[in-house]
């Protein structure tokens, strides 16, 4: 049995479990929002401080389906690895504090025989953006496997045609993305508020300026637009509102910020 171990649990989210349910227990204390069961979710991926409810937010949706989901897909961006196409774990389990989660080796095997992934240990072994999504999913799921893919460079087509080739009616599809980095906070505002006006167009033609996620996105959105899917945005942030609410001021127009979004498709 071979293990992928938490790279960034008491960075980006605690590592101590009762720690990090009774954080994950205040995110998910309200009902649902919508009653939306989703077939896909996009999520961010920075510090629970900062991103953690957002992403909260559109993971809660999950409660609607009674049945639950017997895989995620879940796909990120590469962070630490140069990397083209996408990249699979040669893992059988993801850790986390809240314990582990099994990997879909079948599924795996699939990809790596059509050729539409690599296998890569060193692609997922730092990579914080595709785990900072499992304790959310954990604490709404019940059991279920994990297909984790990193994206690297990579035309939508081909991310298209990975998610076509696993989608199912009992598989949850989960893109981790942020929005921009570091704009000037009113900057940051209008191109977010642009971005998240072609995110929910389905319209997978996004840069990496815009969201650092867009190739698995972009893979996603040209998915649902052909499978004429619904898209809601759930909520959205950035991390000058975060600071300015933690701190009890106003945002600072000239302050450098990153932006947050979460979305459900159905």
């Amino acid at each position: 049995m071979k293990y992928r171990q938490a790279a960034v649990a008491g960075q980006f989210y605690p590592a101590e479990p009762g720690l990090l349910t009774q954080q994950l227990t205040h995110y998910f204390g309200q009902a649902p929002s919508v009653h939306i069961i989703p077939k896909a979710l996009i999520l961010p991926h920075a510090g629970y401080l900062f991103s953690g409810e957002v992403a909260a937010k559109a993971v809660s949706l999950l409660r609607n389906r009674p049945s639950g989901y017997r895989r995620v897909l879940l796909l990120g961006p590469s962070h630490y690895v140069g990397l083209n196409g996408c990249a699979l774990p040669r893992s059988d389990r993801f850790i986390t504090p809240l314990g582990e989660i099994p990997i879909d080796r079948i599924g795996i095997e699939q990809l790596l025989n059509r050729r539409l992934a690599i296998a890569s240990d060193m692609a997922h072994q730092r990579e914080h953006a595709l785990e900072v999504e499992l304790p959310l999913l954990q604490f709404c799921l019940d059991d279920f496997l994990l297909l984790p893919v990193v994206v690297g460079a990579a035309s939508p087509e081909a991310v298209c045609h990975l998610i076509q080739a696993i989608a199912d009616s009992d598989t949850l599809i989960v893109v981790s993305s942020d929005l921009s980095h570091y704009h000037p906070y009113v900057d940051a505002n209008r191109i977010d508020t642009d971005t998240r006006s072609h995110i929910l167009a389905l319209d997978p033609h996004l840069a990496p300026e815009q969201a650092c996620g867009c190739d698995a996105l972009n893979g996603l959105l040209a998915y649902a637009k052909l499978m004429q899917w619904q898209i809601k945005c759930v909520t959205h942030t950035n991390s000058g509102d975060v600071m300015a609410r933690v701190q009890a001021r106003g945002p600072r127009d000239d302050e450098e910020v990153v932006g947050y979004a979460s979305f459900a498709l159905y």
